[in-house]
């Protein structure tokens, strides 16, 4: 299977890219979301580009590219009593909930705001860009990205 693109939600005051390129990489837990644990668990793979997305926040913006350098595992934070995640239903033996690794790449030398992605001709289709779209993980189609990459070299 070739190469995937993927688009990651933070908000920035939970977890940020700053934040993400101190620590290098990072599991992404805490997704409690059937299709996004979906896409984690059987198509994010290894080296997949990943654009990181800062929500909740003026101007919601890609901020960042980084890539997953682990493939889908059970995410932890599912058997944790202690963490906001836990999930009384979720079996060692059989978790609910799986997480991938992503590794820091860059930060882009301007936010890309949801404005802006919005006039660009070429994301039109973009989930990011649909209306009711709010899933924390998804899919990025190859020429949008390579659009977004385009839209980073420009001032």
């Amino acid at each position: 299977m070739s190469k995937q693109f993927w688009l990651l939600k933070s908000e920035p005051n939970e977890y940020s890219v700053d934040r993400l390129k101190k620590d290098g990489q990072t599991g992404w837990s805490g997704v409690r979301n059937y299709q996004a644990r979906n896409f984690m668990r059987d198509l994010m793979k290894l080296g997949d580009g990943v654009l990181f997305y800062h929500s909740s926040t003026k101007p919601a913006a890609i901020v960042a590219q980084a890539e997953v350098s682990r493939e889908g595992y059970a995410d932890p934070t599912q058997f944790d009593m202690k963490s906001d995640y836990f999930d009384l239903k979720s079996k060692p033996e059989a978790p609910t909930w799986i997480m991938v690794d992503i590794r820091y790449v860059a930060t882009f030398p301007h936010p890309l705001s949801l404005a802006e992605l919005k006039k660009t001709k070429g994301l039109e289709k973009m989930a990011l860009l649909q209306r009711g779209s709010r899933l924390s993980v998804q899919p990025v189609r190859p020429e949008e990205w390579t659009i977004i990459l385009g839209l980073t070299r420009t001032a």
